[in-house]
């Protein structure tokens, strides 16, 4: 059997021949996806707000890969799968009026690679004086129908104030 060679040398061969593989810098591929996929998926956030404003969980729902894969991290904990979530959403928002008026703003997309994208912002939510805000954090995934939520990461700032 043969040893592996692990000398500086060899390791800084086998960099000089595979780092030019891997494409241009990171910096370069964010900024040509940033273009594409920022707009689209401020896009998605924004058919979101407006069908929660409206009352609509399934057009809101929309807004999420639909698969048993999805997760949802908040306050009560994680929800596996975009049925599982729309069933708690029907839980908690049995209503119009239980699902008051959701905004979104300070909005930021990293793209991470091609058709996966990373953002994050602030959410404001007011239901009859009861205003909740916080931070937020989704990863996308860019699918045939267009870019989908995979993964959410949702908290609620105690101290939060609708500015």
């Amino acid at each position: 059997m043969m040893a592996v060679m692990r000398t500086p040398a060899f390791l800084s061969a086998v960099l000089i021949a595979f780092v030019p593989l891997l494409g241009p810098p990171a910096q370069g591929r964010q900024a040509r996806g940033a273009s594409s996929s920022a707009p689209a998926i401020e896009a998605v956030l924004v058919a979101q707000a407006e069908a929660w404003n409206r009352g609509d969980l399934i057009a809101y729902m929309r807004g999420y890969w639909r698969s048993p894969d999805t997760v949802f991290i908040g306050a009560d904990g994680e929800t596996r799968g975009w049925q599982t979530l729309l069933e708690r959403y029907r839980r908690v928002y049995p209503d119009r009026a239980a699902m008051g008026h959701l905004s979104f703003d300070h909005l930021r997309v990293l793209p991470l690679a091609a058709g996966v994208a990373l953002s994050d912002g602030r959410f404001h939510w007011d239901r009859g004086g009861q205003r909740v805000s916080g931070i937020f954090t989704l990863v996308w995934r860019r699918f045939p129908q267009g870019w989908r939520i995979i993964h959410e990461h949702t908290t609620a700032l105690a101290h939060a104030r609708l500015n």
